[in-house]
């Protein structure tokens, strides 16, 4: 398994794209600014993407993605790409994206018997089995996340362990129970503000280093943890308390353009 890191700020600015992960060649994590960098031929491979929540960094590539690729993958003979979300997330996206106001319909373009996209709602611990191209099955657990609006994370089976993304998330003692059985090869968590924001951390339910401090403490061993999600200008801020932190994991910050086999 490989995962290819598209976007993972938690703002734009020249240089940040907010959060995408490309899971092979076919399955999005997130589709935030990120999502643009990829050449049009890339776009059309996608045929799932894999939503945490419904806020505007993660899923703004997706309206924008349909419309770029439905010619290609309709040429193509291609089935509708495969949107996996709570169905409170596809409520959102049905309701204040796909209304024929803010943007077309894509589950009804270029026809409702062949559309572009196709919305599938998922719950919580369910493992989601998609098949490649290649007929390799990707298994991927729907995780607990605490955050404003109904969210999760996702973990990604590999041969070497789990790759977990929390997605956005404040304090989450579920999570940590539910990881304590898994074996990981990496961890991918966020830590949006810095902690002279810690209020507006625990408001918008987010962290901050000391909170992630106090969430790592509560996972044993010894984790590769890459930090993700900070805001633009805040990197040199966040990641100078994130190292000053007592852990046995080994944290770095996440870049645009990582990529972390498994």
């Amino acid at each position: 398994m490989k995962i290819r890191v598209l976007g993972c700020s938690g703002a734009i600015a020249s240089g940040y794209k907010t959060t995408a992960f490309l899971l092979d060649d076919d399955i999005l994590i997130d589709a935030g600014t990120g999502v643009g960098d990829l050449p049009l031929e890339a776009m059309a491979r996608i045929d799932h993407i894999l939503v945490s929540h419904s806020h505007l960094d993660h899923i703004l590539a997706i309206p924008l993605l349909a419309d770029a690729v439905l010619r290609m993958r309709e040429v193509a003979g291609r089935p509708p790409i495969q949107v996996h979300a709570l169905p409170e997330t596809l409520q959102a996206l049905r309701q204040h994206i796909f209304n024929g106001i803010i943007w077309p319909d894509f589950t009804r373009l270029p026809s409702a018997a062949h559309p572009v996209l196709s919305l599938h709602p998922f719950e919580l611990g369910q493992r989601l089995r998609l098949v490649g191209a290649d007929q390799q099955t990707r298994e991927i657990e729907v995780i607990t996340a605490a955050h404003t609006v109904p969210a999760v994370g996702f973990a990604v089976s590999g041969a070497e362990g789990n790759w977990v993304f929390t997605g956005d998330t404040g304090p989450n003692p579920l999570l940590w129970k539910r990881l304590a059985d898994m074996p990981l090869a990496h961890l991918v968590i966020e830590t949006a503000f810095g902690d002279d924001e810690q209020r507006l951390a625990h408001v918008s339910r987010h962290l901050c280093p000391s909170a992630l401090s106090l969430e790592l403490a509560q996972l044993g061993g010894s984790v590769e943890v890459r930090i993700t999600h900070i805001k633009p200008g805040e990197d040199e801020a966040v990641m100078g308390a994130v190292a000053a932190l007592i852990t046995p994991h080994r944290i770095s910050a996440l870049r645009a353009g990582d990529e972390m086999v498994f």
